[in-house]
């Protein structure tokens, strides 16, 4: 959710605006199951069943990251659009008749900047680049004035089911070391450190194993003072209570856990992730046990918010 490489063939000679059109509401079900628990669901219950209709009038927009080309009187320019409240690092490589050139750069908050300026090619009516970027500064180092809060309310008690050194499906530095939840759907999550929202998505209701539902996790992602960011995944359609730009401060009641996107079960994956130089990498955490001291999750372990 943090790093994206996008293949772009842009046209030098004119520009193109592309459009966002509103997609049609899609109508979702919504029924308690046998435990009391809501389910989301596109198909139409048994009938009997007494359920709710919920309509879907498109999904939360994230902020716009991209690489343009855009035309000068002298040529090409590639500039990055940084639309986060955080800053973004992006990298350019480009392919043509004049050889390939490579930039990279950081961007500030809600800001562009050119990462690299070309001549008009009389031979090629077309620049083709590739570009990536990795949400962070690189210069950033994770540095918490203390242990984290356990990301849910005081006093309650969650099992941890996955976290380092095992390495069930948390097996790419972006998910090393997050630490999964056993959480029922719609236990109450709280910010584990202060910090600013800077993404959410909360209009997924679909679950399962397939790779295709990977993208399909509603989330929280918060900036910390530090330029790390911590992500609150898998959480419970249309429950996030937070928004971009919101300062939120520890403990906080940010949204209800769930069993969204690439997931096995109702649980929450929370990670602390930096930019590790154009790679987004996740960071080990400890979280307040009893008297403030520090406790490291381990799977198997039941762990209690202080």
């Amino acid at each position: 959710m943090n790093e994206r490489l996008r293949r772009v063939a842009a046209a030098i000679a004119a520009a193109a605006l592309a459009v966002a059109i509103p997609a049609a509401a899609q109508q979702v079900y919504r029924y308690k199951d046998e435990r009391g628990q809501w389910v989301f669901t596109d198909r139409q219950p048994l009938a009997g069943a007494p359920a709710e209709t919920v309509a879907l009038n498109g999904r939360a927009a994230s902020p716009r990251i991209v690489v343009e080309a855009r035309t000068t009187g002298d040529g090409v320019e590639l500039v990055a659009v940084n639309e986060c409240r955080c800053p973004v690092e992006f990298g350019v490589r480009t392919a043509g008749q004049g050889g390939e050139q490579a930039a990279r750069g950081v961007v500030g908050p809600r800001s562009e900047q050119v990462l690299l300026s070309l001549p008009a090619s009389r031979g090629d009516a077309r620049l083709r680049f590739d570009y990536g970027y990795v949400l962070g500064d690189p210069a950033a180092t994770h540095a918490p004035a203390g242990p984290y809060r356990a990301p849910f309310a005081l006093a309650k008690t969650y099992d941890v089911t996955q976290a380092p050194p095992d390495a069930i499906t948390h097996r790419d530095p972006g998910s090393r070391f997050a630490v999964d939840f056993a959480m029922p759907v719609g236990s109450a999550v709280h910010a584990a450190r202060d910090g600013m929202v800077i993404d959410v998505t909360y209009r997924n209701f679909r679950t399962g194993t397939s790779p295709e539902l990977r993208s399909e996790a509603n989330y929280v992602q918060v900036l910390h003072d530090d330029g790390t960011t911590a992500v609150y995944a898998h959480l419970q359609m249309d429950t996030v209570r937070v928004r971009p730009g919101q300062r939120v401060a520890r403990g906080e009641y940010i949204a209800n856990s769930g069993n969204t996107g690439f997931s096995t079960g109702p649980h929450l994956h929370f990670v602390v992730l930096r930019n590790a130089g154009l790679k987004s990498e996740s960071v080990p955490v400890a979280f307040a046990g009893a008297a403030g001291a520090a406790v490291t999750p381990r799977s198997g372990q039941s762990l209690t918010a202080y």
